[in-house]
């Protein structure tokens, strides 16, 4: 089946997708290396289950140190090596980190976390940091080598991560040229970080969001010891490429970025970055998991033929791959949008309340598809799909975080709708898709988006999933020429 062919590989559906694909030769090169080596250790790695938490050294001394396979380090040193990070610092675009993530995402969706988290550290140093902080750590950010440092966003407590102004009770005070951070983090990926961006509130600032700061922690103090403690390793259902953890931060050292009664907008601009790779990623979920059973519908064969030939199962791989198309152009979009803003300090231009608008329309609807696509190709797959010795599985564990990070998709749903309410950036969606949108259809949905801000305020609410799905599934396809 040609037409299905595509999805074998992330190269040529990219290649499919888009006209000018920057650093082929590096996408590629990405790709042969994972199909004759790292899908072999991510599989390995996978299977070893969630990492071990070293506490203490045997001399007693508190190290938190995290165990991995060895080979573990193989795979994650090689996108750092590849530019996940550092091509941001030094081309100055966005776009080159999220075709990587796309490309090994399709082999291992959980190992782009760190890459983003990393990404969502580096990024907001080289905006907001001051000029002696930017000289300290943004050089081992961005290294070329396997010495690299690791970021982390750490913003949730255990009290949740949609509303910030209540949740976060981490507090800061003032120490010199310094701040010194407490609080507990109960989600917080990539928990063996060199540094990481935190949320926290200083002493005596206000309540509510309006009160937040950014703070850039380091994994250790001046002086070599821990800055910030390891309590323990989360056992969870989904990807297993990256430790999350809870820490605890007591007296620990941090530095201010930015100003401190402006951290809120810091603090959702590291979300936009995370968004945006998650919708990246979520695509790449799907097309591996459409990869898969792509190629167990060739070979099993069910009354006389390959079950791909019968026609409700083919039809399924058309208007799948249909599909896909969309939420890719939908990923896209947000990208491309995000690389013309990531640069912007508030107030915002009315181009960056469009791209926050297709970021949570992106998120929400690629996670959500990522999340079917799995488990239906575990259907086809029959009673292998939710055998653990397979990899079908697998990609149903790995998705289901990606509707959950960064933000619910009701937390999109409803950042989705503030956004149109506050900012109409609804009309400057449709502006957008006015050259290439059916202009009946292009009515049609904004006459129901204008009808549903009429509702009242709880019916607005409680009625916005249906309207918000059929935004984002219009949008896709309006982006993809369908």
């Amino acid at each position: 089946m040609p037409e299905f062919s595509i999805l074998r590989s992330p190269v040529d559906f990219l290649r499919s997708r888009l006209q000018d694909i920057p650093h082929r030769d590096l996408l590629e090169a990405e790709e042969v290396w994972w199909t004759h080596e790292g899908d072999a250790i991510s599989d390995a790695v996978d299977r070893a289950g969630t990492p071990w938490l070293r506490m203490f050294n045997r001399l007693g001394k508190r190290v938190d140190e995290i165990l991995y396979p060895r080979e573990y380090q193989t795979i994650l040193r090689r996108g750092y090596r590849s530019g996940v990070v550092w091509r941001v610092l030094e081309e100055k675009s966005l776009i080159p980190p999220y075709l990587l993530m796309y490309a090994i995402s399709f082999h291992d969706p959980g190992i782009c976390c760190p890459y983003t988290v990393s990404l969502g550290t580096a990024v907001p140093l080289a905006k907001y940091g001051s000029v002696e902080l930017q000289a300290r750590f943004l050089p081992q950010l961005s290294r070329k080598d396997d010495s690299v440092w690791q970021g982390a966003t750490w913003m949730t407590e255990i009290t949740g991560g949609s509303d910030l102004g209540a949740a976060v009770q981490t507090m800061a005070r003032p120490a010199g040229d310094a701040w010194r951070l407490t609080g507990d983090k109960y989600f917080t990926s990539n928990a063996n970080a060199e540094l990481a961006v935190v949320a926290a509130r200083p002493e005596d600032a206000a309540e509510g969001v309006r009160g937040l700061a950014l703070f850039l922690v380091p994994r250790y103090r001046q002086n070599g010891e821990l800055n910030y403690f390891i309590r323990r390793l989360k056992d969870k259902i989904a990807t297993r490429s990256v430790p999350t953890g809870e820490v605890e931060l007591r007296e620990s050292e941090g530095f201010l970025l930015g100003s401190a009664d402006a951290g809120i907008y810091l603090i959702l601009e590291v979300l936009n970055l995370s968004r945006v790779a998650n919708s990246v990623v979520s695509v790449a979920l799907a097309q591996r998991a459409m990869a898969d059973a792509l190629s167990y519908a060739e070979h099993r064969a069910a009354f006389g033929k390959p079950i791909l030939n019968h026609p409700l199962l083919h039809h399924q791989f058309e208007s799948r791959l249909n599909a896909l198309r969309s939420a890719f152009a939908l990923a896209w979009e947000s990208v491309q949008l995000l690389n013309n803003v990531w640069m912007e300090r508030p107030p915002y231009s009315d181009r960056f309340h469009l791209f926050r608008l297709v970021a949570h329309l992106s998120k929400y609807w690629t996670a959500e598809f990522a999340v079917d696509t799995a488990k239906w190709a575990m259907e086809v797959h029959g009673g292998l799909g939710v055998l653990a010795e397979h990899n079908v599985e697998r990609w149903l564990r790995e998705a289901m975080i990606l509707a959950i990070w960064e933000g619910t998709s009701h937390r999109q749903i409803l950042d989705g709708i503030e956004v149109i309410e506050r900012k109409r950036a609804h009309k400057l969606l449709f502006q957008r898709l006015a050259e290439i949108a059916p202009s009946k259809e292009l009515q049609e949905m904004e006459s129901e988006v204008e009808q549903h801000l009429r509702l009242p305020a709880q019916e607005r609410e409680a009625l916005a999933e249906p309207l918000f799905r059929k935004l984002a599934v219009f949008t896709a396809k309006a982006l993809t020429g369908k």
